[in-house]
């Protein structure tokens, strides 16, 4: 299997969600399901059925979890310098509109655009991955062309 790269904060919250799921979730939906077979008649029961299918929803993020932190390869991105790399914080600026943008190129699995966190598989990550402050990047994104100069590299 293929190691999945993450940050340590991106390894902490996904480990704080498992650690939710598994002493709060869990418990919760077990009584929740208890509580709605007291009701009777379980062919006909919505509490037990929606209780049920929301267990399995619980069981089956567990299960991805617990699959995703055993492949994580966690890198620290204040050990690294240099051109871009996974870790960086890059702040750009688009060569047309002049706005400036920053983003943190992290794993798949804490990626957040709106949050500045930007997925490593990306076409905007692929595409600064090994450049320099100063450079410019073209970048074909579903959204159209767009060019970039890269004004600050930040490893923190």
């Amino acid at each position: 299997m293929e190691k999945i790269p993450m940050t340590p904060t991106g390894h902490a919250a996904l480990e704080t969600e498992l650690k939710t799921l598994k002493s709060v979730e869990r418990p919760a939906i077990i009584k929740a399901i208890a509580e709605a077979r007291e009701l009777g008649d379980l062919s006909e029961n919505a509490e037990y059925h929606s209780a049920r299918e929301k267990q399995s929803f619980i069981e089956g993020r567990i299960k991805e979890l617990e699959g995703i932190l055993s492949l994580a390869d966690v890198i620290n991105p204040a050990k690294l310098s240099g051109a871009i790399k996974f870790g960086a914080k890059v702040t750009v600026v688009d060569e047309d509109t002049d706005e400036e943008k920053t983003w943190q190129i992290v794993g798949e699995h804490e990626a957040n655009i709106e949050a500045g966190l930007l997925n490593i598989k990306s076409p905007i990550a692929r595409a600064l991955i090994g450049k320099e402050e100063g450079d410019s990047v073209e970048v074909r994104t579903p959204g159209g062309d767009r060019a970039y100069e890269i004004l600050k590299i930040i490893y923190a």
